[in-house]
Order: structure tokens, then sequence, then C-alpha cells
């Protein structure tokens, strides 16, 4: 260390404190201040803080949003902390879409206009523009939040309106949007297919796609971020004689898929996506009889090893998992009845 430069140990160690202790740490002189607004300590900070020790719950009803801390060995929520949004809102009228590396893309549902969001320092960076781009119509757009091979910032906005598919991505980078090609079956312009949001990994983001009503089509399309193509790939082998579910999550860079099924009795596979084709990892116990209201809001996260299976009111059931801890856990969009998310906090800016 004594042969290191004194900016090298001081980069160093900025890169591992807390977000919220390094947007302090801006005020302490002129050079700090433009150390820490680099985009190269930007990226390595935020390499550094995607740790589960770092991860919170935001949590949104009806009169609060408030962010929380997991507790791992209880596997609870701990004190929570009151969020004030720094954009105008009516009732707290706004739905979290899509998030990675502490940045969130919400919706404010009585405008439509998508925005960019890091609930840790408050910045955000409204996505709508003057020619229509960057409005959500909810059960019909889909969204996915990724980060391409130049470190830029983008969202891939999937919007259906009466039978025609527009896809077009934001750019941090040049802060707009352009139209992209999609070029895969038509019929899954329909109304009768769900998507889901788009879960980044591995330089893909991927959707699922699933046809309304039991024993219809069920397939997951897949959008390379940095060639700008899809492709189709098939859906984990479940049977298709009840109500089917799949929810995707990133574990330390493989996807994973939740796939539920069933009617009555419900029964839960997690899947490892090898390539092209779906691994088992394991098959849980069926679950009792549970209503359908309920089987719509099943969602999880994960962390130290175990995989916590939920409804919006409360914890289902724990998965033990026999594999190495998990660093990173991500849930679908609801909690208990809250909308919520998990997110890292980081210095990650919605703009340039």
């Amino acid at each position: 260390m004594a042969d290191l430069p004194t900016h090298t140990i001081v980069f160093e160690i900025l890169t591992r404190l807390p977000a919220k202790d390094v947007g302090r740490s801006k005020s302490v002189c002129k050079q700090w201040y433009a150390l820490l607004s680099t985009q190269d300590f930007v990226k390595i900070h935020c390499s550094r803080s995607v740790v589960s020790s770092n991860q919170r719950v935001l949590l949104i009803d009806d009169l609060t949003c408030s962010v929380r801390p997991i507790i791992s060995n209880n596997n609870d929520y701990g004190p929570s902390s009151t969020v004030t949004f720094p954009f105008h809102h009516q009732n707290n009228d706004v739905s979290i879409l899509s998030h990675l590396n502490g940045l969130l893309c919400v919706c404010l549902n009585h405008t439509y206009e998508l925005l960019l969001w890091n609930p840790t320092t408050t910045a955000f960076k409204r996505l709508s523009t003057p020619d229509s781009h960057g409005f959500y119509i909810n059960n019909l757009d889909a969204i996915g939040l990724y980060v391409d091979a130049d470190d830029d910032y983008k969202v891939l906005h999937i919007k259906r309106r009466s039978g025609v598919l527009g896809v077009y991505v934001y750019s941090r980078e040049v802060d707009s949007w352009r139209n992209i090609p999609f070029i895969t079956r038509q019929e899954y312009l329909s109304p009768h297919f769900n998507w889901s949001a788009g879960t980044f990994c591995g330089g893909t983001l991927y959707f699922t796609v699933c046809e309304c009503w039991i024993g219809g089509t069920n397939v997951v399309i897949c959008f390379d971020v940095n060639s700008e193509q899809f492709k189709e790939i098939s859906f984990p082998p479940v049977p298709s004689n009840g109500m089917v579910q799949g929810v995707l999550v990133n574990v330390k860079n493989v996807l994973h898929m939740f796939a539920s099924t069933g009617m009555f009795e419900m029964t839960i596979d997690l899947w490892t996506l090898q390539g092209d084709y779906w691994i088992n990892v394991l098959s849980c116990p069926p679950i009792p009889p549970i209503s359908l209201s309920l089987w719509c809001d099943i969602t999880h996260y994960v962390t130290n090893g175990n995989w916590f299976v939920m409804t919006k009111l409360g914890k289902l059931f724990t998965i033990e998992m026999d594999m190495k801890p998990f660093e990173c856990f991500y849930p679908v969009s609801w909690f208990r009845g809250f909308k919520g998310a998990v997110f890292v906090q980081t210095i990650v800016s919605p703009s340039i």
C-alpha cells in the first residue's frame, strides 16, 4: 500500500462507501466532487454495491412510500423510512415496471408517463416526449431496463396499439427514442397474450409471453441488447392442463424461472436456462388449494440460499436451496398487496 499513489487509495476507499455516504462526500472538496462524478467511479461503485446487505425493499401503498432493509436471519423487513417522491403524482399512483443497478423505471398512472428514478439519490428523468414516446399502457405494453456493451443504460418499450406493434429503445446517453424492428410471430400482438416485464441477464432481455387461457401458448422472447435482434425460445416443459405462470429472475448472471402450474392445487418448479434449453433445478411439493386472486399475486425473493415464495398476505413457504448462497435477489412487482421492488442502493444517475 505504501507504493500506491494517494489518489488510488482514496478511489479504492470511496468506491466501497454506501451510496448515501458517497453523496455526502461530494461536498468535501472540488477534487472529490469531480472524482465521484466520473462514469468510471460510478461503474466500479455500482459493481461493488450489488451485494445482499445493500438491498432494500421499496413499498408503495395509497398513503405512503417507504424503504426497508431485509433482515435475512428472520426473513422479514427492518424498520422503514419514508420516501418522498421527487416528481408530481396523484395519491401514490406510481407503478414500478423494471429495475436495474439502483434505477427504477416507473409509470405515473394518471398521465401514463415513463420515468427513470434513483430512490437513493432522488434523481429522476422523464422519458415522455411531445411525439408520444415514453407513454405506457398497463396490460398492453412491456418494459425492460438494461445496460449495453458501451455501458449505456437503455429502456426497451414494446407497445401494442389496436393490433399494431411498435418497439422503441430509449438511450440515456443520447436522451432520445428510436424505433427498431420486431421479427417474430405477429400473433403475440394480440391482447390475448400477456407480456411480462423484461429480465436482464447476460446481455439479453427476457420476456415471458403467455396466452391468457388454460392450455394456451407460452414462450420466452429474447432480445439481444447489443445486436438488437429478437428470437423465441420454448417455455420449460410444464403441464398445460391448468393455469401457467412463469416468473424470471437473474441469479449471479444465470437466468432462472419459477414456473407455477395448477388450478385447484398449484406446483412450483424452479428451472435454469442453459443455452436455449431449460434444466429443472427443483420441484416444490404441491401447495394446498388457494384462491385465484392469491395465485395471481404470488412472487418471491432469494437470499442466503433460500427462496421465499410469497403472496400478498405474507410468506407462503421457504425453499432451502442445496446451493452456494446467493448475493443478489430480485422479486417481481408486488409484495403483500403493496406495489414495490427490491433494489440496490447506488449512485447510478437516470441522466447524463
